[in-house]
């Protein structure tokens, strides 16, 4: 059975659960018998805009190259989700216009809980001024006005987060209804 592409974009900060959730949700579109494809803000970084730094309009040229890898994906059938930062609301709107089925989900956990679990201390460098240009921070970051999907990373597990993404997505009907979702 074919399956119509779509476009799964989550936005938040560094350390919400975006990669996680994506990784579950990615494991039960395959499941399901659906191409998926994965890209992570710091994968695509490094192998799709390397060279580029984090000004606004590095960061707005990083967003619109993952953004178009998604479209080209979706219009071929094949589920994209993006796991990026992606800080400013114009240029996700603005790939909204350009994505046929894109689907807005934002992770949202606040700053003092996301630098309570930061392995690698950025937040607490960051909110000591070491570290410029660090978002949510240093750097702004816009969350989205309406996105389809809001999911709590600091009062949910990643389960529930992906069972109530998964659900938005039945709903939409980009994906078979199951009866019991396997994550």
């Amino acid at each position: 059975m074919e399956h119509q592409g779509f476009t799964l974009w989550f936005t938040g900060l560094s350390g919400a659960g975006k990669t996680t959730v994506s990784r579950v949700i990615e494991q039960e579109l395959r499941a399901r018998g659906m191409k998926v494809e994965v890209l992570d803000g710091d994968v695509v970084r490094e192998n799709l805009s390397k060279g580029l730094g984090f000004s606004k309009e590095d960061r707005d040229t990083n967003i619109r190259r993952i953004g178009w890898v998604c479209q080209v994906l979706s219009r071929n059938g094949v589920v994209a989700i993006a796991a990026a930062i992606s800080p400013y609301r114009e240029i996700r709107d603005e790939l909204r216009g350009k994505i046929e089925n894109f689907v807005e989900v934002y992770a949202e956990c606040p700053i003092p809980v996301l630098a309570e679990r930061d392995v690698k201390g950025l937040y607490k460098k960051a909110l000591a001024g070491e570290i410029k240009n660090f978002t949510g921070v240093s750097d702004p970051y816009e969350p989205p006005l309406n996105p389809e999907v809001v999911y709590h990373s600091d009062t949910e597990t990643v389960q529930e987060s992906a069972e109530k993404i998964l659900r938005k997505l039945e709903e939409m009907g980009y994906i078979p209804i199951e009866e019991k979702v396997r994550v």
